[in-house]
């Protein structure tokens, strides 16, 4: 299938999850694709595993240094970026009471500052009729316990994704979202739950799952392909919501 065929697409956290899970997608329909990773190794093994059309940078969301040199670095690789995939980013849930100003800075960076001064870095390469796509998360609809903090970050992403689909419209670059609900990849180590609290918390968010399973990456990667082909060329602005019916039922 070639369906990007002679088209590039950079995915930021492009390493692991649903990042990998949609590189690969996208590389099955014709597409380059230059992903991110904060670490070296991880590029490494990903460009390995991918194969030919797919490289890796060393980058970190958090990090306004590597933030201001992204775009020098992707032009290394590319002209122009036909789809931007902002997907990198992480969660830790904590308490209100036992939250840090550390963990609070550090996802606010990555999700928030990272999201947004990625995009204005990459904005200049992406051709008019490009699409940029966030990855945001239920937790913009649901209040889940312990993730105030990460609930926070993801809703200020939903909104640039409203706020950057309207200042964009004028190149008609479609901005949408993909809002995932909860996914079989390795969330919940990221997000620093102990091991012998990751069943219970499993069981607790699939009694609210009318599906009643956790998604997989790949389910979430077609969504992304989907907003990023011609077949949505009348949706932006948009959040799509993969969540087995979560927040809907």
């Amino acid at each position: 299938m070639s369906k990007f065929k002679n088209k590039t697409v950079v995915i930021t956290g492009g390493t692991s999850g649903i990042g990998l899970a949609t590189a690969k997608q996208f590389i099955a329909h014709g597409a380059k694709v230059i992903f991110t990773s904060r670490s070296q190794e991880n590029v490494e093994k990903t460009e390995k595993e991918l194969g030919s059309y797919a490289k890796g940078i060393v980058s970190d969301a958090g990090s306004t240094k590597d933030l201001w040199n992204l775009k020098s670095e992707v032009s290394k690789h590319t002209d122009n970026v036909d789809v931007l995939f902002v997907n990198a980013g992480f969660g830790k849930f904590n308490s209100l009471a036992e939250t840090t100003e550390y963990e609070f800075d550090s996802q606010f960076n990555t999700l928030v500052k990272g999201g947004y001064f990625t995009v204005q870095q990459l904005e200049s390469m992406i051709p008019d009729g490009g699409t940029v796509i966030f990855n945001t998360s239920v937790v913009t609809d649901i209040a889940m316990p312990g993730a105030s903090v990460y609930g926070a970050a993801k809703s200020a992403v939903k909104y640039l994704n409203k706020s950057f689909a309207n200042e964009l419209k004028d190149r008609n670059i479609r901005v949408n979202a993909v809002s995932p609900g909860p996914i079989g990849t390795n969330f919940f180590n990221e997000a620093g739950v102990p091991e012998e609290q990751q069943e219970q918390m499993a069981s607790q968010i699939l009694s609210q799952v009318p599906m009643n399973r956790f998604g997989e990456a790949k389910e979430i990667a077609d969504t992304v392909l989907f907003l990023a082909s011609d077949e949505s060329s009348f949706i932006t602005g948009h959040e799509i919501q993969i969540d087995g019916g979560m927040v809907q039922v």
